[in-house]
């Protein structure tokens, strides 16, 4: 799927120009004019990347961000803005959680590589997020099979190394292909792409 990246800015130019930043991009570009736009798009589209001027009439950047934030903790946030100084900036870290603090005029290539590196850390955190969820619930399936099958899990090997049966009335092979479901099943389930919360 492809990521998602929502500019926005109140002067339609600016959004032009970041878009024209990453024109080369993998990337489904949105825009917005105003916080509130943006929000709107948020409700309804899931966006990986928001990147947001300052200086907007009815909510700053920093204030937008916030919300951003506590709705959509997993987005990610970075500022622009024309004006620098350490307020602006401490307030768009203390408020908004964000990622990057970038003045106009920007460096596209900054940007872009900006971008690209927080989609990959994005990506990398969802990935863990699946694997850790696989792995509890596999954990979960094996502590429910030692229910019914006391031993199951601890294995005992001999000196070459093979595992040593003691349970010969023990089927197996119906045992096997109840594992093999089990882990069909959570594959299956693992491998959809993650709902919009």
């Amino acid at each position: 799927m492809q990521h998602k990246v929502l500019f926005v800015d109140d002067e339609p130019n600016v959004t032009k120009a970041l878009k024209r930043a990453l024109r080369t991009e993998p990337y489904d570009i949105l825009s917005a004019g105003s916080a509130d736009e943006a929000l709107e798009i948020l409700g309804r589209e899931s966006v990986d990347v928001v990147v947001s001027d300052e200086n907007m009439p009815g909510m700053t950047g920093s204030e937008f961000l916030a919300v951003v934030y506590e709705k959509y903790p997993d987005t990610i946030r970075i500022i622009l803005t024309g004006h620098a100084s350490l307020d602006v900036a401490i307030r768009a870290i203390n408020e908004g959680k964000i990622y990057r603090f970038f003045t106009k005029p920007w460096n596209d290539a900054d940007l872009a590589i900006t971008i690209r590196q927080a989609l990959q850390q994005k990506d990398l955190i969802e990935e863990s997020r699946r694997l850790l969820k696989m792995a509890r619930h596999q954990s979960a399936i094996l502590q429910d099979l030692e229910k019914e099958h006391p031993g199951l899990t601890s294995v005992t090997r001999d000196a070459s190394g093979r595992v040593l049966v003691e349970d010969e009335d023990c089927d197996f092979d119906a045992l096997i292909e109840q594992i093999n479901e089990e882990v069909t099943k959570a594959e299956e389930f693992f491998s959809q792409p993650p709902t919009k919360t």
